[in-house]
């Protein structure tokens, strides 16, 4: 099935290049079939790159997807165009009459100020809000699964001594859970932050659970007991240049930057990329868009709204 995005988004002509199947909203409208109603809060400053990494995981699925694009009032986006931005993204304001089965809330640049010295927090305090009565299932990743725990849970973040970047070694820690149906015992998985969650205090909040960590990068994926929250801290859907990108870009700056760990074949930048987290990443996202929103959310989406769809379908029998 296609994923559905809006007319003339740039990751369209992308994804059609790799043979992704992508569809407007004129044709799917002619299609009858309810697809999933998916809001991105797209956080990061390349907002293309970003919508495209994110499209590319959502597309590899046989369920129809529709992708939405949120943004922040309370913050002006400077490095993409106006035009780009007034085509394509609305804000809390145009949505909130709005359900949608899932949502996804990006990775933010901001690590360095506290949660509260972020311009927009108090905007994304409403939009955890509105993730809790209008949305079914939502995923955080990167910063924004920090800032949401922080929310949530009042669990704080911590200063790393060194940057945590490269691609680690990960163990799934609960085999029998929806979401990591078909992972490999042992995954790779990007990194790329400075701050970090303990694990100890997750494991303090009954509801959090551990699905997948590492021993060097940390809790990796985390999610509430009825799904209805997912905590991604790497970032899957990084393409096979994300990381080397940001590596030169540094590097281009004078900045003290290290070789991100585990990515370049023999440490070496020359050499190019070891791409091994390609398949876990589309298996990590079509588990959830299968499991978590598919099987799960009610097809009229208004039982939201009314609290019908509260209880959590699970499949696996894990409580």
């Amino acid at each position: 099935m296609p994923l559905i995005i809006p007319d003339k988004l740039p990751a369209s002509e992308a994804l059609k290049n790799e043979n992704i199947f992508v569809m407007n909203r004129a044709r799917a409208q002619n299609q009858d079939i309810r697809p999933l109603k998916l809001l991105i809060l797209n956080l990061m400053p390349t907002k293309i790159t970003t919508e495209t990494q994110l499209a590319r995981v959502l597309a590899n699925s046989p369920l129809q997807v529709e992708m939405n694009l949120l943004t922040m009032d309370s913050h002006e986006s400077t490095h993409i165009s106006q035009d780009h931005m007034e085509a394509f993204y609305r804000t809390l304001d145009e949505v909130k009459r709005e359900y949608f089965d899932g949502m996804i809330i990006t990775g933010s640049p901001v690590e360095h100020l506290e949660f509260e010295e972020v311009d927009y927090w108090d905007e994304l305090c409403d939009i955890f809000e509105f993730a809790r009565t209008h949305v079914y299932s939502t995923m955080f990743i990167c910063w924004g699964a920090q800032a949401a725990l922080k929310y949530y849970y009042g669990i704080e973040k911590y200063p790393l001594e060194q940057k945590l970047f490269g691609v680690f070694e990960h163990t799934v820690e609960r085999r029998m859970n929806p979401l990591m149906r078909g992972f490999d015992d042992i995954f790779y998985a990007p990194h790329s932050r400075h701050t970090a969650i303990k694990r100890e205090d997750i494991e303090k909040e009954p509801e959090l659970r551990i699905l997948a960590g590492s021993d060097i990068a940390g809790p990796h994926i985390v999610s509430t007991e009825n799904g209805r929250q997912i905590y991604v801290f790497g970032h899957q859907e990084y393409d096979r240049d994300t990381l080397a990108a940001e590596y030169f870009r540094d590097l281009d700056k004078g900045l003290d930057i290290q070789i991100p760990c585990n990515y370049f074949i023999d440490d070496d930048p020359n050499k190019g990329v070891l791409f091994r987290w390609r398949s876990h990443a589309n298996l990590l996202f079509s588990n959830w868009l299968n499991y978590y929103l598919y099987q799960a959310t009610p097809y009229n989406l208004d039982d939201l709204r009314d609290g019908k769809a509260d209880a959590w379908r699970a499949t696996s029998g894990e409580e």
